[in-house]
């Protein structure tokens, strides 16, 4: 049985239905009217086209991603949040997420300069996942195609892309994370979690998209599992609680499991975090090629689907160090002896 919804118990139901037809931008500014008006504590039913807008088909292919033309990110929104002011903090739950049964990881052109590792990825690559597959009970993504390893990596939906208007004079782009959020691909923010965010423009004007069924702490190939979605989310007003940026409460899943579980590591070391950072990457996915059977561009996407990484110290001058962390349990056989697409 295919589950394509992940919600808190008892999730409310919309007051109010947004779709991306009738709502999309590509840039975050204040000046763009709002798509809808609520009062706090209302409840937002959001369509959320994915990072492609829509244009990259099933089948999808390599033709089809060189030939994907976006301004941005598209967004959904905004909304408007009644008696938001510069100053004000504006609480975000996130209540539901709904997939549609498909993702897509790409690796872009190197030419793009996209990803952490574009001078050893300069061809592209894509890559097509069902989302409707079960590993022992657990709703996973595994690759749509019979030319890879296995692989099942666990769903855990969230956003990549949601925040309010920035208070200086815009268009501005879709692609940096700001202090009122944006392009922030925090994959904790899954169902049940509540995001701060500061207003800078009257109204908050809130708007949400680039969606990923999972992801990997990093994104490194530049992409999560990206997916179209629905996302349901209520808003308030937090009175005397002021944020200078972004911050949350989750519950995670912490580690692609959902648990404390047997993980493959690579570690980085370097007097540069970015330095260390792909240093570890390219580790890992040298031991992914050599060991465990996947082409390079296999392995670059499933690192940014499913590998985590962490800075594991940053006191012992001059070298930092990073480690890029795989659980075992992604590339196991199922323990029930079922397929991973059954």
């Amino acid at each position: 049985m295919t589950q394509r919804r992940f919600a808190v118990p008892d999730a409310p139901g919309p007051d109010y239905e947004l779709s991306a037809d009738d709502a999309v931008h590509y840039r975050w500014d204040a000046s763009i009217e709002p798509a809808l008006t609520v009062e706090p504590g209302s409840v937002v039913r959001f369509d959320c086209r994915d990072a492609y807008d829509g244009q990259l088909d099933p089948p999808a292919s390599v033709e089809k991603l060189l030939a994907v033309d976006t301004e941005g990110h598209a967004l959904t929104g905004p909304v408007a949040v009644a008696g938001a002011e510069p100053g004000d903090t504006l609480a975000v739950d996130l209540l539901a997420f709904e997939h549609r049964g498909r993702g897509v990881t790409a690796i872009p052109p190197g030419e793009r300069e996209g990803g952490l590792l574009p001078e050893e990825f300069r061809d592209p690559h894509v890559r097509e996942w069902d989302l409707d597959a079960r590993r022992n009970g657990t709703p996973v993504a595994t690759f749509a195609a019979d030319d890879a390893p296995e692989v099942a990596v666990p769903l855990a939906p969230f956003p990549g892309n949601l925040g309010v208007a920035p208070g200086d004079d815009g268009p501005h782009s879709t692609m940096p994370p700001r202090r009122v959020g944006g392009n922030m691909d925090v994959k904790h923010l899954t169902a049940g979690s509540r995001l701060y965010l500061p207003v800078e423009a009257a109204g908050a004007l809130f708007s949400i998209g680039d969606c990923h069924a999972a992801q990997g702490d990093g994104e490194v190939c530049l992409t999560g599992i990206e997916a179209p979605m629905a996302v349901t989310a209520r808003f308030d007003l937090v009175d005397d609680y002021p944020v200078a940026g972004p911050q949350f409460e989750t519950d995670g899943p912490f580690t692609p499991g959902g648990r404390d579980e047997r993980m493959y590591a690579t570690t980085g070391i370097a007097p540069d975090l970015m330095d260390a950072t792909k240093s570890a990457v390219s580790d890992m996915i040298a031991h992914l090629n050599e060991h465990r059977g996947f082409s390079r561009p296999d392995a670059y996407v499933l690192c940014s689907a499913a590998v985590d990484l962490k800075i594991n110290e940053v006191v012992d001058a001059p070298n930092w160090t990073v480690s890029a962390y795989l659980p075992e349990s992604v590339l196991a056989p199922a323990a029930d002896g079922s397929e991973a697409g059954s």
